[in-house]
């Protein structure tokens, strides 16, 4: 298997290739040569398979043999989850009849991101390690340094993926005062030698942007050899997939006495900020997982929702008032209760616009059509950066359709339905995001076909968002936030030493200056 950038061009890389790249030189984002197809008998063979076993088994399909040995990927894959404090990793659980939580918060960070994290770090050291052992005697060793930027959750999975890793060392972006003081603590207070926080006074897309300059850069990304931990990274959707299958064979086995799997819809509802975790189900289902939709669930900053409600992909929605009165900061954010949610521009959904752009193409040979279609997403995330907006064809649109619909949740509607869920016959605690999936699933249900499953996906532990958790319910006499949701990994978090680096502006020039210093000193 072999990956191109969805701007087109000549290049392809390998997989070991395209995890250390991160991010294509002309600013795309790496997609596989093809989308392969499941094996005749995987629900025979992989119903019984635990998280593990069924991870090999998805990622043998995009990881040639050649690159990874069968025992090396397993060594891999059981490291990544060793640390995991569920046994089933990412468990399925009841809420009602209908609707089930898949919860991904059960890694050493409590967030989703660490399913793909933990796999991503390992991988990254493999690679280094391999490499360097193949060098002479006074070669220089190859070295990876990771950039990131994260709205909170994927900076400290991925610093807990990386901390202490061989020949590595990373930087993290994050907007200064917008992650929760659990999120920041998580991240500041690990002081391992080769951990470095850098906050930035701007939102999340400003962090955004500057880590996707710095890969641009190509002089800089040269010379210290760049590796990308966000979602654009494709080991990251990779790995997310596998949950997808997992959920699959769970709600199989508790559906009731005699429903056949073919007799049910199963309907995914997904908390969304960058696309990425959706992305993956949209890729388990190209694959042939039997998935009917996918919900896209966003917050107030709802890019996305208005994508699937007009077909236009744009910044700011001029056409609307009905966000008067809420808090929003120059850039066009707006601060929600969910504010790993709080995304104007989601880097994955140009991987997305690649395939609707190819299904909408005209008949050509493969190499004229995927030619095009590089030269048609070129154009529109052009078209985004100069404008902060891009309408897609309308064949375009009405393909994105087919498999993914949208909602947008309000923070009211997130504290209520925490109230609910907490209060509902089936008690649960939900964090906002986790919430934003369950109220979008909630509006949907009365439209859904009887035979319709929901699986919400639960991304991150309440105890991650205590202040809106706290809020939402202090009503309730029965709840206490110590007793019933903080964690003992969480208990004197917040007053542990911090290590950090604050950026007073939103300049590149400004971090490449904070990092190009720090990299002097490591050599």
């Amino acid at each position: 298997m072999k990956y191109f950038s969805t701007r087109g061009g000549c290049e392809t890389l390998s997989f070991e290739e395209t995890v250390l790249t991160g991010l294509a030189p002309n600013g795309g984002l790496y997609i596989p040569e093809h989308i392969p197809s499941l094996p005749s008998n995987w629900e025979a063979e992989w119903s019984n398979l635990g998280f593990v076993d069924l991870s090999i088994k998805v990622l043998s399909l995009y990881i040639s043999p050649k690159e990874v040995s069968p025992q090396d990927l397993r060594g891999l894959v059981e490291k990544s989850y060793a640390s995991f404090r569920h046994p089933e990793v990412t468990p399925l659980k009841k809420l009602s009849e209908k609707t089930f939580v898949l919860e991904l918060f059960h890694g050493p960070t409590f967030a989703f991101k660490d399913v793909a994290l933990q796999l991503l770090g390992n991988l990254f050291e493999f690679f280094l390690l391999r490499r360097n052992h193949s060098k002479r005697a006074g070669e220089e060793r190859e070295k990876l340094t990771v950039v990131g930027a994260t709205s909170g959750d994927t900076g400290s999975a991925a610093i807990y993926g990386l901390r202490n890793k061989a020949n590595i060392s990373i930087f993290i972006l994050h907007p200064k005062g917008r992650v929760s003081p659990i999120q920041e603590a998580q991240m500041t207070t690990v002081t391992d030698p080769n951990v470095f926080n850098i906050a930035v006074k701007g939102t999340f897309d400003d962090c955004q942007d500057i880590v996707k300059a710095l890969f641009a850069d190509r002089e800089f990304n040269a010379r210290l050899r760049l590796g990308a931990v966000n979602s654009i990274n494709w080991a990251r959707i990779l790995a997310q997939t596998v949950y997808y299958f997992l959920s699959y064979f769970h709600i199989r086995s508790q559906l009731p006495h005699g429903t056949s799997p073919g007799d049910i819809q199963l309907q995914y509802v997904v908390p969304t900020g960058n696309f990425g975790d959706v992305l993956a189900g949209y890729y388990a289902k190209k694959m042939g997982l039997p998935v009917s939709q996918l919900v896209v669930a966003t917050n107030s900053n709802d890019i996305l929702t208005r994508f699937w409600k007009t077909g236009r992909y744009e910044k700011v929605d001029s056409s609307s008032q009905s966000n008067a009165g809420q808090a929003t900061d120059a850039s066009g954010v707006k601060e929600t209760l969910s504010p790993a949610m709080d995304i104007l521009v989601s880097s994955n959904f140009e991987r997305l616009l690649w395939y609707l752009a190819y299904e909408t193409a005209p008949e050509a040979s493969e190499e004229e059509r995927r030619l095009q279609t590089g030269v048609t997403v070129s154009d529109w995330m052009d078209k985004v950066k100069a404008s902060g907006r891009v309408e897609v064809s309308r064949g375009a649109w009405v393909v994105a359709k087919q498999d993914f619909i949208a909602e947008r949740i309000s923070d009211e509607q997130t504290s209520a339905t925490i109230k609910e869920y907490f209060t509902a016959k089936t008690s649960y605690v939900a964090d906002p995001h986790t919430a934003v999936g369950l109220s979008a699933a909630k509006i949907l249900a009365p439209q859904n076909p009887p035979s319709t499953y929901q699986i919400v996906l639960s991304t991150a532990h309440p105890a991650k968002f205590s202040e809106a958790v706290t809020a939402a319910l202090q009503d309730f006499p029965n709840f206490d936030f110590d007793r019933d949701v903080l964690p003992k990994e969480f208990q004197g978090l917040l007053d542990k030493e911090k290590k950090i680096i604050i950026v007073d502006e939103p300049k590149v020039e400004l971090v490449k200056a904070v990092i190009e210093e720090i990299a002097r000193k490591l050599v």
